[in-house]
């Protein structure tokens, strides 16, 4: 069984700073992609930032100049570093990663997504 356990959320001000991190755990051979989603009040979850495993990043353009995305491919984690935060950065955070799993002599990419961590921008 695969997980990804995030943490870093929570309050901030306009203007501020706060670090997500997410660690995947469990019999893993391998990590493809790692990224992370936001998800609004009645809005649909939407894509902040994408890790691939050689190095390429993409960011939303909502964030694009504020949001970092970075990976310890040894130590399968990711993290988002945002600066400059906005109140419309307000949303719930969610970790994903395309997971790499052995099954006998065959492989599996199993999309799997963290449990989420609140980030709210308010004064």
């Amino acid at each position: 069984q695969v997980q990804l356990v995030e943490s870093g959320g929570g309050l901030a001000q306009p203007g501020g700073s706060l670090r997500l991190s997410c660690a995947a755990s469990g019999t893993i051979f391998g990590i493809n992609d790692m990224a992370w989603y936001r998800q609004a009040p009645g809005k649909e979850r939407d894509l902040v930032a994408r890790h691939t495993r050689d190095g390429s990043t993409n960011y939303a353009d909502s964030v694009k100049g504020r949001f970092t995305i970075s990976r310890d491919n040894g130590k399968n984690t990711v993290s988002l570093q945002m600066n400059t935060l906005k109140p419309e950065d307000t949303a719930v955070y969610y970790c994903f990663a395309i997971v790499v799993v052995r099954q006998t002599s065959d492989y599996r990419h199993l999309e799997v997504w963290g449990q989420g961590t609140l980030v709210t921008v308010s004064s």
